[in-house]
């Protein structure tokens, strides 16, 4: 059987694999069909770094014949391809290749180690160290050392100098090269020349025994801009840990039952639609598939959110992803994994993180107009000083002052130093920033959507009440609880701690798979779990429920009734009351079913929400608010958020919630209070504003230096001090952060001696 289109007989096999490129072949096969003309084709492309990649990449390969979109995830730093199947497959990688962008066919997720971290601290590390050192013996020479001293000095500093900038210096000479062979240029260009030229004539001085070398200026350059860049790697890749999560929920494999009956563990890529799927308790689901023989419990979380096991019988369709609780089942499978309900959640998420791509940060805006600018001016200082004076090593000597004085050292450091002084403060505060980026996105909202289940009530069910106040009817149904992990028992088993044991002893105990537990003694046979199996005859009783319960029988008479609540999290209505006091809008997204959702809305004072909502649903609402230009946080926690978060404008999540909401969200907060949005909020605007003058300080900075440099008046050292000192400035700067919110904190800790209640932090300003 052949799945390729027609342009697949174009391909050769002499179109071979060449220095690591993929051939069109390999692209093809790599390449699903997305609609029936249309394949789509995933390409890792690791030196991927700023804006100007992606306008560059996004630009040239939608200019190819039959490529419908091209799309750049720059925290993935993959490049996602839509093209028509008629006209073959587009010279993807050729394409890239011509623009300097070496691309390979992107893996399947994994664990695998941050290469590019560990190159860029090593990188800073040896920077670092060598800046230190070719500082200290500058102290002696520029305090008067004599000559041969002088000599001396100069020589041990060059010999410091060379090996850290050939090592951490080619994080920024790879990327320069490449945008200088292709004909571009960007912000690592600059920096290599002021770098090289800083060196080469210090090297040229002290050969001929003059009186200055600026090694330290090049050096201590290398390192500000490594600083900056390390802490814009580290927030963006914390980014990328959602999908890894996702796709850790999908087994390798299961075990499949064949025609002849033998039994074969087979990958899931192999699994078919049609094959039988012996499923045992405790293992997830690997493929949409349907209910043929057995009954269990499933946990459901990762379609509905909802913490409540659901029983599945014989002919009942679950999905990929799910995890079997209680009992054995035999399944068919009805789609493949590629097609099954898992994989549109990690399309959804990856989908959302790429649409974040057009997110551009300020930096990246001023990098096109930078690097020319700053190239131009070192040129016309050069050729003024060399006409004017005729010392042409006077001219190179101010060339490379205004190279080094108009570094962008602060510009790279006014966003990160910012977040990582805001993602501090918040963490003091009990919430994790997961994304740097998000702190500006939180600024702008202007809508907040909350989860149900788990985020604003705790996802932990308790016991409400039963029907009966006996103590004995609780002590006997936790006694029957305690043999089970289904939550209901849990929450039992944890009502009746301090209290004391049961009246019954048990001679054989078992539970029954999507029903409950089932005790048989000489007092008779006693039943917790559904009404339906528990009594004889449930209708006849007339039960009345308002929402979970479990029914305790003996010999299929009522005995208790058990009923469940979810509590909701402490100060939820006073956070919601601050949030549109704010004026923003706050709506409630839940899978779970429409009355409790009305309920718990009706309780703490929103008026819009949706209930029974599946995971694309909730997606596909985030994107019609954005299609109408809102600004969405998404607050959520269970495994059917993670599209919905990812796909939000910004993102939280409770630290309660399963280990794939945590990973999709921006901020993660600790606690139960749902007090960590506002104060989010209230931090966020506060660190867009420094981030803001960050970059005012940044440009203010190159308007009263860069006439210094061109007039002659910087020396190389002198410019790198300075270029020190606007990073410095940037720096403390952001640090004013930390005195801001301690100012803002001091209200509420006098509050709380006086002994009066509020929320800490739903009263920060925003």
């Amino acid at each position: 059987m052949n799945c390729c289109s027609p342009a697949a007989e174009t391909v050769t096999r002499s179109e071979a694999t060449r220095d690591g490129v993929p051939a069109r072949e390999e692209i093809l096969l790599a390449s699903p069909i997305v609609s029936e003309s249309l394949r789509q084709t995933e390409l890792s492309v690791p030196s991927i770094h700023c804006g100007g990649c992606i306008r560059a990449i996004e630009g040239a390969l939608n200019r190819l014949d039959g490529v419908i979109e091209a799309r750049v995830n720059l925290t993935t730093r993959r490049v996602t391809v839509r093209w028509r199947t008629g006209a073959g497959v587009p010279p993807l990688t050729e394409t890239l290749a011509e623009l300097g962008y070496q691309a390979h066919l992107a893996e399947p997720v994994t664990d695998r180690s941050d290469k590019t971290l560990a190159e860029l601290v090593r990188a800073l590390a040896v920077s670092g160290f060598a800046a230190a050192n070719i500082m200290a013996l500058s102290v002696a020479v520029w305090s008067g050392a004599g000559e041969e001293t002088r000599s001396i000095f100069h020589w041990l500093s060059a010999l410091i100098a060379l090996p850290a900038l050939v090592y951490s210096g080619r994080v920024f000479y790879r990327s320069a090269w490449t945008a200088l062979r292709h004909g571009r240029t960007n912000m690592d260009v600059p920096i290599s020349i002021g770098v090289l030229l800083a060196f080469g004539m210090s090297l040229y001085d002290t050969l001929h025994h003059g009186p200055h070398a600026y090694f330290d200026a090049s050096v201590m350059l290398l390192f500000f801009l490594l600083v900056g860049r390390t802490l814009d790697h580290l927030m963006r890749e914390k980014a990328r840990a959602a999908i890894k999560g996702l796709a850790r929920l999908a087994p390798r494999g299961a075990m499949v039952e064949r025609a002849d009956g033998t039994l074969s563990y087979l990958p899931i890529t192999d699994i078919e639609p049609g094959m039988t799927v012996l499923l045992a308790a405790g293992e997830r689901v690997p493929v949409d598939a349907r209910v043929q023989a057995g009954t269990s419990d499933l946990d459901c979380s990762l379609v509905s959110g909802e913490s409540a096991p659901r029983p599945v019988t014989p002919g009942d369709a679950i999905e990929a992803g799910t995890l079997n609780l209680t009992g054995p089942l035999r399944l068919g499978a009805t789609a493949a994994a590629k097609d099954s309900f898992l994989a549109e959640m990690v399309r959804l998420m990856a989908a959302a993180e790429a649409g974040r791509t057009g997110y551009r940060r300020i930096a990246d805006r001023a990098a096109q107009l930078y690097a020319p600018a700053v190239h131009m001016t070192a040129f016309l200082s050069f050729l003024g000083w060399a006409a004017a004076s005729g010392d042409i090593h006077r001219a190179v000597t101010i060339a490379v002052a205004v190279l080094i004085i108009t570094c962008p050292c602060a510009l790279g450091l006014a966003v990160p130093i910012v977040q990582v002084v805001a993602a501090r403060r918040l963490f003091e505060h009990g919430i994790m920033v997961k994304d740097g980026t998000g702190l500006e996105r939180l600024a702008e909202v202007d809508t907040v959507v909350f989860d149900k289940t788990g985020t604003l009530t705790l996802g932990r069910p308790i016991l409400r009440n039963h029907d009966r106040s006996a103590a004995a009817d609780l002590a006997l149904a936790a006694a029957l609880a305690a043999h089970s992990r289904h939550p209901y028992a849990r929450a039992l088993v944890d009502a009746h701690v301090g209290c004391g044991p049961a009246a019954v002893t048990f001679d054989r105990i078992a539970e029954r798979p999507g029903c409950g537990i089932e005790a048989v003694s000489p007092a008779g046979t006693f039943r917790l779990g559904r009404a339906d199996w528990a009594l004889r005859n449930p209708g006849a009783m007339a039960i009345a429920l308002e929402g979970p319960s479990s029914i305790l029988s003996k010999d299929g008479e009522l005995v208790a009734t058990f009923t469940f609540d979810d509590p909701v999290r402490p100060d939820a209505r006073e956070t919601i009351t601050a949030l549109k006091r704010r004026g923003l809008a706050v709506e409630i997204l839940s899978g779970d079913h429409a009355a409790a959702v009305e309920r718990l809305a009706r309780d703490i004072d929103i008026e819009h929400f949706k209930a029974g909502m599946l995971p694309r649903e909730k997606a596909d609402h985030l994107a019609a608010l954005a299609a109408v230009r809102r600004k969405v946080l998404m607050v959520g926690d269970g495994l059917n958020d993670a599209p919905a978060l990812a796909a939000a404008h910004v993102s939280m999540a409770p630290s309660s919630g399963a280990d794939v909401g945590r990973n999709a969200a921006d901020f993660v907060f600790l606690r139960d209070s749902l007090g960590a949005v506002p104060l989010a909020l209230a931090v966020a605007r506060r660190a867009n504003r420094l981030v803001h003058q960050n970059f005012a300080l940044a440009v203010l900075y190159n308007a009263i230096a860069l006439p210094f440099a061109v007039a002659g008046f910087v020396t190389p050292l002198v410019a790198a001090l300075a270029m020190s000192t606007s990073s410095i400035l940037v720096v403390a700067n952001a640090l004013r952060l930390n005195l801001d919110t301690r100012a803002q904190q001091r209200p509420a800790a006098e509050r709380k001696r006086t002994g009066r209640q509020e929320a800490p932090a739903l009263g920060v300003p925003g």
